[in-house]
């Protein structure tokens, strides 16, 4: 299987604090990647760097068969890799269909946009796809956290993508919520699309996820798969050094 993402010895630092430390990987097309590791392993400031948001300070990223370490966001959307973000990032005055709308900036202005038939048209039909379609009238404010993280990453499915990147997509969700929104991420997923999830919810990786990277003080210390990761000494030292907690958390 080709990679569709990669990292070729990325350094990331913040004041003198090397964040990200010489790391190296590959996400294979089509898999769904997930990115953990303890709290402080520089998993968010990964995904900072391979959306644009953050200069790497050393190496290359490379996405889809070009190198895209000196594009800015907005090129890295056109290039095919859109993102959700940890905190619902939603405009919470507007509708459901109009947040989803947004999710086309990169092709037209926001105001452009909410007066276009063929944008409201696509954000309808990609909401029934998510099985969302009963939502679109309603401001999402007033909404329950779950749909809006459902809504989130159907915004940014507006920009088409070939690679979405989920930072901590089921975080603050309940049992059913979680469900939901595995079985939304495994339609995406069947249609081609490159998953790369950060996640702390080892359940939730485990069902959904087929290859993982786990990094550890801004170094990645495994690259396999879900079955493997529990059986790494390096891993299950990096979660407190305890096998239980790995166990515990059904990683594997």
């Amino acid at each position: 299987m080709s990679s569709v993402l990669s990292l070729e010895g990325v350094c990331k630092s913040f004041g003198g604090l090397k964040v990200i430390d010489d790391v190296s990987l590959n996400v294979p097309e089509g898999s769904r990647t997930a990115l953990i590791g303890p709290n402080g392993a520089g998993k968010s400031t990964a995904f900072n760097l391979i959306s644009g948001v953050y200069p790497i300070d050393k190496g290359c990223i490379r996405a889809l068969g070009a190198d895209i370490t000196h594009l800015s966001v907005p090129q890295r959307v056109r290039h095919g890799i859109a993102r959700s973000f940890q905190n619902i990032r939603l405009m919470p005055h507007l509708s459901t269909l109009e947040n989803v709308m947004l999710g086309e900036h990169h092709r037209s202005h926001p105001l452009q946009l909410v007066g276009s038939a063929r944008a409201s048209a696509r954000a309808r039909r990609a909401l029934e796809d998510a099985g969302l379609d009963t939502y679109p009238g309603q401001v999402v404010s007033d909404l329950p956290y779950g749909i809006q993280k459902r809504i989130e990453v159907v915004r940014a499915l507006m920009a088409e993508p070939r690679i979405l990147l989920l930072d901590e997509p089921a975080a603050g969700l309940n049992n059913t919520e979680t469900k939901e929104l595995r079985l939304l991420l495994e339609r995406i997923s069947a249609q081609g699309i490159t998953l790369v999830v950060v996640e702390h919810d080892m359940p939730f990786v485990r069902h959904l996820c087929n290859h993982v990277v786990v990094l550890n003080f801004g170094r990645k210390i495994f690259e396999g798969t879900p079955q493997e990761v529990s059986q790494d000494a390096g891993v299950l030292e990096a979660y407190l050094g305890s096998a239980q907690v790995m166990e515990a958390s059904h990683v594997a």
